[in-house]
């Protein structure tokens, strides 16, 4: 259960969409002054090092990161200048993880709470997280701290569920975790990333979401080849609850373009409302 770590897969396509996904969310809750806390349910070590033992062994953020270049891809200068100051040059050699994009964007009012159970990551999390006052890293269940956290004093969040799905139950119990954390505090914006291994079990996944009674569901899929059935994840995607109204228009136009640059023949993308308001 605790065996995987995302440091083999850091600054992959997986991860590119996922922080592409996160960062829009963020640009538009800073418009407003008022407080807002982040969540994070599996947050990893925050930091990778792209050439270390991990991520050197499978080199996933070569057909990820290193493919999106900032002259080509205005529309991600934000993204991309995030990742920039975690490289002292301009050779890549660091991929921030889902908390640090997180810090770029939050206040001294606002909060982070950064879960992660595998002891050695959380270990890491913690100094990576060291210096930032902003941020409380706990060793601990992230599905049963997001609970206990809700709803939050700021009455303003963003929730990024994001576990490895190392066991097929996984899937079950986040639709669960999101629908008790749904029903506890309704307003807030939930972020799920998937990855698409079997479809089956993602189209299951979404028949759940369009009949539980929550609105103002949007689906960001990005496959970089056609679906695998089992034999590998071909395809990732993000649901999103309670998005910003600017965010599927965004991601109508970023995705043709990452299914060009990131793909393989037979990529294709999804951007799509599963529920309307």
């Amino acid at each position: 259960m605790l065996s995987y770590r995302h440091s083999f897969h850091a600054g992959n396509y997986a991860d590119v969409i996922k922080h592409i996904v996160l960062t829009e969310i963020f640009e538009h809750l800073i418009k407003k002054d008022s407080a807002f806390d982040y969540i994070d349910t599996h947050a990893g070590t925050g930091l990778y090092n792209l050439q270390n033992e991990h991520a050197s062994k499978l080199q996933e953020y070569k057909q990820g990161i290193a493919k999106l270049d900032t002259e080509e891809w205005p529309e991600l200068a934000t993204y991309l200048d995030i990742v920039a100051k975690h490289n002292s040059d301009k050779e890549l050699k660091f991929y921030p993880g889902s908390p640090l994009i997180a810090m770029h964007f939050l206040r001294a009012k606002d909060r982070g709470w950064l879960y992660e159970l595998h002891p050695k990551d959380a270990e890491l999390l913690s100094n990576n997280m060291a210096k930032i006052k902003r941020a409380r890293v706990m060793h601990e269940d992230g599905f049963k701290g997001l609970l206990s956290l809700l709803p939050p004093i700021s009455r303003r969040a963003v929730v990024l569920i994001d576990p490895s799905y190392e066991i097929k139950t996984d899937y079950a119990h986040v639709f669960n975790t999101l629908a008790a954390a749904y029903k506890k505090f309704p307003i807030g914006t939930y972020v799920l990333w998937y990855p698409v291994v079997d479809r089956t079990v993602i189209d299951t996944l979404e028949r759940k979401f369009i009949r539980s009674g929550i609105k103002k569901i949007q689906r960001f899929e990005l496959a970089i080849a056609p679906d695998q059935f089992g034999s590998g994840m071909s395809a990732s995607g993000m649901i999103v609850i309670n998005p910003p109204w600017t965010l599927k228009d965004k991601m109508s136009q970023i995705l043709p373009k990452l299914v060009t640059t990131l793909g393989n023949a037979g990529a294709f993308y999804k951007c799509d409302t599963l529920v309307g308001e």
